[in-house]
C-alpha cells in the first residue's frame, strides 16, 4: 500500500532563515502541501521578497515573512512576541538559521557568534513559543544540525571560544549543541504531544560560510560544488520530519535523508544534555526549571 502524500492544511509553520537555501527550499515544500508558513531572515525586505516567491511558486497565498537577525536575544524575543500575536496556534517550529564563520566574532549580547546563532537562538526562540506549541499540539519542534555534529564536544570552561577559536571547532560544537537539546527537549515535553527531531541535510549547495569563509570554502568547494545536493533535496528531510503523519507518536530521534539514525556517542550523554540546558537558559535569560 503506497502511504498517501502529506497534507499541510490547516497547520501553521515557522521556519528560520527562510530567505535562501534549504530555509527557502522547506518553506516552498511545506507551502505546496497547503501550510501557512512564516519565514525569517536578517533583512525584512529580502524577506518578504522570499515570501513573494514563495507564493508565486506554489500558489499558496498564505506565506508571511518577519525579520529578525538572530544573533541578538532582543532580535529573538521579539520575533517571538511578534508570532505569538500573529498566529494563534503554531503546529510547527522549524529551526533552520545557521552559519559558519572562520574567524571569531561576537554579538551584541557579547556572545561568540557561531553558538549564538546556531545553537542559542533556536533554544531561547524554542522556548518563548513552546506554551503556543503545547496549546497547538499535537505539534513538532524541528531542529537542523549536522553531519559535522560528531566532531564537536561541549566545552563547558570556553563555550564561547574566548581562550582558542576555530570556525570549525565552533561549527561543529552549535551543531552539537542542537544535538542534545532536542533529546533533552523531547525528554521534557514527554506526554505533551509536542515531538522534538534533529536533521543533518546533507551537504547542499548554498551560499553558507560566504561571509568568512576558511580554506575549505574558498579552494575546496567550488571543485565538489557540482557533486552536492541541491536545496531541495537538502530540505527533504525538514518537510519529512514536519509533515509526515507516521512520525506523529515518535520523537527524540535523528534523521538523515529522511531516515532515523543514530547520532555522536556524545550526543546521548543526558548529564551533559542537562547542564548545557541549565547553562543555555542562564545564558538567554530564562529560569531552568525542571
Amino acid at each position: 500500500m503506497v502511504s498517501e502524500t502529506p497534507t499541510m492544511s490547516g497547520r501553521t509553520v515557522l521556519i528560520t532563515g527562510g530567505t535562501g537555501g534549504i530555509g527557502m527550499a522547506t518553506a516552498i515544500g511545506l507551502a505546496a502541501l497547503g501550510a501557512r508558513v512564516a519565514i525569517t531572515g536578517r533583512d525584512l525586505g529580502r524577506a518578504e521578497a522570499s515570501a513573494a516567491d514563495i507564493r508565486g511558486a506554489t500558489g499558496n497565498p498564505d506565506v508571511e515573512a518577519f525579520g529578525a537577525d538572530l544573533s541578538s536575544q532582543v532580535a529573538v524575543r521579539r520575533l517571538a512576541a511578534e508570532v505569538l500575536e500573529a498566529y494563534p496556534r503554531l503546529d510547527v517550529l522549524i529551526n533552520n538559521v545557521g552559519g559558519f564563520w572562520n574567524t571569531r566574532q561576537v554579538t551584541t549580547d557579547g556572545l561568540e557568534r557561531t553558538f549564538a546563532l546556531n545553537y542559542l537562538a533556536p533554544f531561547l526562540l524554542t522556548n518563548l513559543l513552546l506554551d503556543r506549541l503545547k496549546q497547538s499540539a499535537p505539534a513538532r519542534v524541528v531542529t537542523v544540525s549536522s553531519g559535522a555534529h560528531p566532531a564537536g564536544r561541549i566545552d563547558f570552561d570556553d563555550l564561547q571560544g574566548e581562550r582558542s577559536y576555530s570556525g570549525a571547532t565552533a561549527y561543529s560544537q552549535s551543531k552539537l549543541a542542537s544535538v542534545l537539546f532536542t533529546y533533552e527537549l523531547a525528554r521534557r515535553l514527554q506526554g505533551s504531544a509536542v515531538t522534538a527531531h534533529a536533521l543533518h541535510p546533507g551537504v547542499v549547495r548554498t551560499a553558507f560560510g560566504a561571509e568568512d569563509p576558511g580554506s575549505v570554502q574558498r579552494f575546496l568547494v567550488p571543485f565538489v560544488r557540482p557533486f552536492l545536493k541541491s536545496p531541495a533535496q537538502g530540505a527533504a528531510t525538514s518537510i519529512h520530519l514536519a509533515s509526515s503523519p507516521d512520525l506523529e507518536q515518535v520523537t527524540g530521534r535523528y534523521f538523515a535523508n529522511c531516515k532515523p539514525k543514530r547520532s555522536s556517542k556524545r550526543s546521548y550523554d543526558e548529564a551533559v544534555g542537562a547542564l548545557l540546558w541549565q547553562v543555555s537558559a542562564d545564558l538567554v535569560g530564562l529560569a531552568a526549571t525542571g
